[in-house]
């Protein structure tokens, strides 16, 4: 893995050595306790619900909760400060950043540089049943984040720097209804090709993959996930391996930011 010092201060002891290569599977520990407290924090809040006997039902109830996916908070954060990003310049919380067709987005983890220069924004979301009611309103989130913060870009909102690295990271339960062939609905006009005779696993891969196509987040990651803590990459493309070795490639390229 690319290391490079601290401003002022010595190099992790992670990053001795200047590699030739990203190695991202240094990081499996993280990734996997990351999945492990996606599903223990889902599971306290609903037993905590139950025993409180509040107004949220099932799956939503675990939903409405939050902090499912600190786990991957704490992944980048890991990330960026073993590459040497100074923690003052790592934000993790209460992250609202302006918009052009809105006032702000609280995005789920950024990076501002001391020159006030926006380095990275990334969106953490999960899905766990109901495929069919809620695919669609993680797409068009996804989508209406991306253009709000690229618009407001474009109109120099965030004054003249160069374009930030925009990451989204999705997990998606894999049970037998997210891996199940779904039909389309093609009353007027025929849907495109890619998109009959396949699962929402399949669809959130390609949504993933577009994403990053058409050029609304640098990169884009789909983790599957079943509530025994198992989990896989549907695509190298879309993997969490190449996500993370396109932000720490990123972060590397930006180390004067830092000096």
């Amino acid at each position: 893995m690319v290391i490079f010092p601290r401003k002022s201060d010595k190099m992790h002891t992670r990053g001795v050595a200047m590699l030739k290569e990203i190695d991202v599977s240094i990081y499996n520990k993280e990734i996997n306790n990351a999945v492990k407290f996606f599903w223990d924090t889902r599971k306290s809040q609903k037993t905590k619900q139950k025993e409180n006997n509040t107004s949220d039902q099932g799956n939503r109830g675990a939903v409405t909760g939050g902090k499912q996916m600190d786990g991957f908070i704490n992944l980048l954060t890991k990330v960026c400060m073993d590459i040497g990003i100074p923690e003052e310049c790592i934000y993790t919380k209460s992250n609202h950043l302006p918009g052009y067709f809105r006032p702000s987005k609280d995005w789920d983890f950024i990076i501002i540089s001391p020159k006030s220069n926006l380095l990275a924004a990334i969106e953490l979301k999960s899905q766990v049943g109901s495929f069919g009611n809620n695919f669609n309103n993680r797409t068009e989130e996804a989508l209406g984040s991306a253009v709000d913060l690229w618009t407001a870009y474009k109109w120099e909102v965030y004054d003249r720097q160069m374009p930030p690295w925009v990451g989204y990271l999705v997990l998606l339960e894999k049970d037998e209804k997210s891996i199940a062939p779904v039909g389309t609905h093609e009353p007027y006009f025929k849907v495109r090709d890619e998109f009959k005779n396949t699962s929402y696993l399949d669809r959130y891969d390609i949504f993933c993959s577009k994403l990053m196509m058409e050029r609304h987040y640098t990169a884009a990651c789909l983790i599957w996930s079943k509530s025994d803590c198992s989990y896989g990459n549907h695509s190298d493309e879309t993997s969490i391996y190449s996500f993370l070795e396109s932000f720490i490639a990123y972060l590397v390229s930006k180390k004067r930011e830092f000096q």
